[in-house]
């Protein structure tokens, strides 16, 4: 397992999702340049746990780019975590390090597999330095089986790590897929995580959990069962709401039970903050 990155000692790296343009009350935020709203979602994600806070304008064009400066002027006001910069438009992406002053190192969300996307950012994302979320997405479309998954994860850290980006500072994802489409989703992002990691231990392995349970009943619960699973099977990182939580404290506990917190520390002193509950 590669050197942990997650606070208090934790593994698990949280990358807090909740500043999303596409969300409705954050996208009229954004619009209207409510810096309490955007500060206020900022400090919750940081004092809840998160490493990283996500910035995703939900914008395009030179909209997309004004708003992602703001966003990220917004933020680090309030917090010295790093930031995620969530845009496929390189423009925008720019624009976000033109503004960025927080010596933490900050993530590009994302890159992908495809010829054409790899031809925008690639140069980008090995100048800058920062931490990249490599999505398992290459030409031939979405992933169906672990093997597709594992196959367009070789391509992608081959030509990361060849171009010079540590493999500690690329986090792949595999792609999580509705269950309610597929039954065997949870299956096949599993044995991709199994095998990513036994192939390549240094690198990162996240995902945006939630998809899991699109569209199903008792989504939370179907999310919590199913990060438990995938931590034991190897994954590191997610991009989630850090305020969940039940989340929280089911990831603490099956970090536990994967043998990634020694002597149980982390464990006990979330028992003792009353934060398993």
């Amino acid at each position: 397992m590669p050197l942990a990155w997650g606070r208090n000692g934790a593994d698990m790296i949280i990358i807090g999702e909740l500043i999303n343009g596409t969300r409705k009350r954050v996208g009229q935020a954004v619009a209207d340049r409510d810096e309490r709203y955007i500060s206020n979602l900022a400090a919750q994600q940081a004092e809840a746990g998160a490493d990283f806070i996500d910035c995703n304008p939900g914008t395009v064009g030179d909209a997309e780019i004004s708003d992602m400066q703001w966003l990220v002027e917004t933020v680090q006001a309030v917090t010295d975590l790093p930031i995620s910069f969530d845009s496929p438009n390189p423009a925008a992406l720019h624009a976000a390090f033109e503004v960025y002053q927080t010596d933490a190192v900050p993530m590009i969300n994302s890159i992908t597999a495809e010829q054409e996307k790899l031809d925008a950012l690639l140069d980008f994302v090995v100048e800058s330095g920062a931490n990249v979320i490599a999505l398992a997405l290459s030409d031939q479309g979405m992933p169906s089986s672990a093997e597709d998954r594992v196959d367009a994860s070789a391509s992608l850290i081959g030509v990361l790590t060849e171009a010079g980006v540590p493999a500690e500072r690329i986090f792949i994802d595999p792609l999580v897929t509705p269950l309610g489409t597929d039954s065997k989703a949870g299956c096949s992002f599993l044995g991709a995580v199994r095998a990513i990691r036994d192939q390549w231990p240094a690198v990162h392995l996240t995902c945006g959990l939630s998809n899991i349970s699109f569209g199903l009943p008792q989504r939370r619960l179907l999310n919590r069962i199913f990060v438990a699973q995938a931590i034991a099977a190897g994954l590191d990182s997610a991009i989630m709401d850090p305020l969940d939580e039940e989340m929280m404290a089911t990831i603490c506990t099956a970090e536990a039970l994967a043998g990634c917190d020694e002597w149980c520390t982390n464990y006990i002193s979330a028992a003792r903050a009353g934060r398993l509950a």
